[in-house]
């Protein structure tokens, strides 16, 4: 393991987390923290290259059947994968295939780079979030052992508490905000062995209570705009990424 090694290179795999959303950027696209840790690594070495495979809505067998051979063949040095959310935060879920598939991926990815990172993912408090913990603490509990087996790291958001607080949540409820990424970021940065930039698990200031009719509202709108189109998804087998391409489908040298 290379801690605080200059990479040259960067690919990203994924889901809508890894592509950026909620982060939009003023026309309409979205950063998110792997164009924001490219923007950073880039920094430190001139023509360095970035790809970004990720897709909205993807579910692990997607990742490894779209996403993994092609960041496999690109030899870059650092490969970060995040993936199986999507599949745990279904109704029906076969956590031990999920298991498979990302060791399936990891035993691709892990000897064509030098560095392969993994994430334990961040999940917002609240009542719909409690119902797939237990999933969710299989997921990462294997994720946990995948790396130790093959030399990756792993960036726990999952355990900051500060994730979890909704303020860092976009509307959807479903993706973290600007701020969100950034913290993302910075956690991917430190984890590199970078020397931090910023306390990232670091708690939001104290607030004022909101009040019940302004809750009332926002649950009102978040039904209306987000949740009923999701069901509608999956009751229709159709996702938000279908017929999208990957965010950058090409390892090239990164503007900053």
């Amino acid at each position: 393991m290379q801690m605080n090694a200059t990479h040259t290179s960067f690919v990203a795999l994924g889901d809508s987390f890894t592509e950026g959303m909620s982060d939009a950027l003023p026309d309409g696209s979205y950063r998110g923290w792997a164009d924001l840790l490219a923007g950073r690594l880039a920094a430190h070495a001139p023509g360095f290259r970035y790809a970004n495979l990720a897709v909205r809505g993807k579910l692990i067998q997607q990742i490894v059947d779209e996403q993994v051979e092609t960041a496999a063949s690109m030899e870059a040095d650092l490969i970060t994968l995040v993936g199986g959310l999507n599949d745990v935060l279904r109704p029906k879920c076969d956590v031990p295939k999920v298991c498979a598939l990302l060791e399936e991926a990891v035993e691709r990815l892990a000897p064509a780079c030098r560095q392969l990172v993994l994430m334990r993912s961040p999940a917002r408090r609240g009542p719909v979030a409690v119902r797939f913990l237990p999933r969710m603490e299989e997921l990462f509990g294997f994720v946990d052992d995948l790396a130790a087996r093959h030399g990756a790291l792993v960036v726990d958001l999952y355990g900051a508490h500060v994730l979890g607080d909704p303020r860092l949540w976009a509307e959807d409820r479903l993706h973290l905000d600007g701020e969100g990424h950034r913290r993302v970021t910075e956690a991917v940065w430190q984890t590199l062995g970078h020397t931090a930039q910023f306390d990232w698990t670091e708690a939001l200031p104290d607030s004022l209570p909101v009040s019940w009719p302004a809750r009332r509202a926002a649950d009102l709108r978040f039904t209306r705009q987000h949740l009923v189109p999701w069901i509608g998804r999956r009751l229709t087998g159709r996702s938000s990424g279908d017929g999208l391409p990957p965010k950058r489908a090409e390892l090239v040298p990164f503007e900053l």
